[in-house]
C-alpha cells in the first residue's frame, strides 16, 4: 500500500515542479525581457546596477532591471485645443509629445497675438550622450517640462519682439518663420530695445485761424518716436546669442515653423480699416488711372478725328488741286490748241491773204495787161473794132426795130415830098437823128485816124 502511494505521488510532484518551473520562467521573462519598438530609445538598468542604451528593434533582456522609453523625436506644439497640462505619450503612433494651447506673444508695436507653432526635436542615440541626458532629466516628461517647452515659449516670444505686427502682416511672415527656426537652433538673440525720434515727412499745419486759410502756423512736434530692436554684437561683429541649454545634451532641432498667427481684435479692426483705406486708395488710384486713360482716350479720339478730318480735307484738297490742276492743264492744253489752231489759221489766213494778194495782183496784172492790150489796140486802130462792133449792134437794134414797126396797110399820098406822116423819109430821118445821138453818146468818130 505504501509503495503504491509513493508511486502515485511521484508523478504529481514532477508535475508541480514543472508548473513551478514554467511559472518561474514566465516571471523571469516578464521581468527581464521587453520588446523594443521602432522610433524609441530605451534606457535599461539591470539588477546588477549596469546601464545600457537600446536602440535596436526586437526583444531585449535586462535581468530583473528597469527600463523606460524615450522617443527619438519629441514634438512641442502650440495648437488650438491644446492644454498646459503635459500629457506625454510614449506609445507607438502617438502624434505629439506635448500639445500646448496657442501662445500669446507680444510684437514690437505692443500688439498681442495668439501664435500656433511646431518644433520637432531629436534626442541623441549614442550611449554617452543619451546616458548624460537620461541622468540629467531622468524621464522624457522632465525634459519636455523643464527644457524643451520653456525654450519653445521663450524663443517664440523673443522672435515676436524683433518685428512689429504691421511688419509681420505686411510681408514679414517668411522672415519671422526663418528667424524663429534660426533662434531655436542657434540660440536667442540678445537685443536692446531703443526709442528713436524720427522727423515727420509731412509738416503738421494748424487750422484754428480761419482768417489765415491754408497758410496756418506750425503746431506740435514735427518728430515722432519709433521703437527699434537692435541685436547686440560681439567684438567680431557677430550677433550675441543666448544658447539653448538642451543643445549641450545632444538634443537638436529638426524643424521649427509658425503655422498660425491670430492678432487681437483691435489690431484686426485697425488692419481692416487700413486695408479698406488702402483699397479705397487703390480704387481711387485705379479710378484716377481710368480717368487719365479716359482723358488720353478722349484726346486720342479727338486727335484721331482731327487727323481724319485733316486727312479728309487733305484728300479733298488734293482732289480739288488735282482737278484744278487737271482743269488748268486742260485749259492750257485747250488754249495751246486754240493758240496753235489760231496760229495755223493765222498762217492759213496769211497764206490765203498772200494768195489773194497774189491772185489780186495777178488779176490786176492781167487786167492791166488786158487793159493795156486793149488800150494799145485801141490806140493802134482808134478802137476801130470796138467801134465797128458797137455800130453793128446799133444798126442791128434799129434794123430790128424798123423791121418791126407798125405802118398802115394802105397809104395814100402824092407830090414830090410824099406823105407827111408815116413816109420812109421821115423814118429815115428819125433814125439818123437817133444814130447821131448814139454816136454822140459813144463819143467816137467813125473816121479812122491816120
Amino acid at each position: 500500500m505504501i509503495t503504491e502511494k509513493l508511486k502515485g505521488a511521484m508523478p504529481l510532484g514532477r508535475v508541480a515542479v514543472g508548473v513551478i518551473s514554467i511559472l518561474a520562467l514566465l516571471i523571469v521573462a516578464n521581468k527581464s525581457i521587453f520588446y523594443a519598438e521602432p522610433g524609441y530609445v530605451y534606457h535599461v538598468r539591470t539588477i546588477t546596477g549596469q546601464e545600457k542604451v537600446v536602440s535596436d528593434v526586437g526583444y531585449q533582456f535586462f535581468l530583473f532591471g528597469r527600463w523606460n522609453s524615450w522617443k527619438r523625436a519629441l514634438t512641442v506644439q502650440a495648437v488650438r485645443g491644446g492644454s498646459e497640462t503635459l500629457d506625454y505619450v510614449e506609445v507607438e503612433n502617438s502624434e505629439t509629445s506635448a500639445a500646448l494651447p496657442p501662445q500669446n506673444i507680444m510684437f514690437l508695436d505692443q500688439v498681442d497675438a495668439n501664435a500656433q507653432a511646431t518644433v520637432r526635436f531629436t534626442i541623441p542615440t549614442d550611449p554617452d550622450s543619451f546616458l548624460h541626458l537620461a541622468h540629467e532629466y531622468r524621464t522624457p516628461e522632465n525634459l519636455l517640462r523643464t527644457a524643451l517647452i520653456p525654450a519653445f515659449k521663450e524663443t517664440l516670444q523673443a522672435n515676436a519682439s524683433l518685428m512689429s505686427a504691421e511688419e509681420y502682416y505686411s510681408g514679414g511672415r517668411t522672415e519671422f518663420n526663418t528667424e524663429f527656426e534660426n533662434q531655436m537652433i542657434n540660440g536667442i538673440y540678445i537685443v536692446r530695445r531703443e526709442e528713436i525720434s524720427q522727423k515727420r515727412v509731412d509738416e503738421i499745419k494748424g487750422s484754428a485761424n480761419v482768417a489765415m486759410g491754408t497758410e496756418q502756423q506750425d503746431y506740435g512736434d514735427d518728430a515722432k518716436v519709433i521703437f527699434v530692436v537692435r541685436k547686440m554684437l560681439d567684438d567680431t561683429g557677430v550677433p550675441r546669442r543666448k544658447s539653448q541649454r538642451f543643445i549641450d545634451y545632444g538634443v537638436t532641432v529638426v524643424e521649427a515653423r509658425v503655422t498660425q498667427m491670430d492678432p487681437n481684435q483691435r489690431f484686426v479692426e485697425r488692419m481692416q480699416l487700413k486695408q479698406k483705406a488702402s483699397a479705397d486708395r487703390a480704387i481711387a488710384r485705379e479710378q484716377r488711372v481710368q480717368e487719365e486713360e479716359q482723358r488720353l482716350l478722349a484726346i486720342a479720339r479727338g486727335e484721331r478725328e482731327v487727323a481724319e478730318r485733316q486727312a479728309e480735307a487733305k484728300v479733298d484738297q488734293i482732289q480739288r488741286t488735282t482737278e484744278a490742276e487737271t482743269e488748268k492743264q486742260l485749259a492750257i492744253t485747250k488754249a495751246q490748241k486754240l493758240k496753235e489752231q489760231a496760229e495755223i489759221e493765222k498762217q492759213t489766213a496769211e497764206i490765203n491773204l498772200e494768195k489773194a494778194r497774189v491772185e489780186a495782183e495777178t488779176r490786176r496784172t492781167l487786167a492791166d495787161a488786158e487793159a493795156y492790150q486793149k488800150r494799145e489796140i485801141l490806140r493802134a486802130d482808134n478802137a476801130l473794132a470796138q467801134k465797128l462792133d458797137a455800130e453793128i449792134q446799133i444798126q442791128k437794134i434799129w434794123a430790128e426795130a424798123f423791121a418791126q414797126r407798125k405802118v398802115p396797110q394802105y397809104v395814100f399820098g402824092g407830090g414830090s415830098n410824099g406823105t407827111p406822116t408815116g413816109a420812109d423819109t421821115e423814118t429815115k430821118a428819125f433814125m439818123q437823128m437817133l444814130t447821131l445821138d448814139a454816136a454822140k453818146r459813144l463819143s467816137y468818130e467813125r473816121d479812122l485816124t491816120k
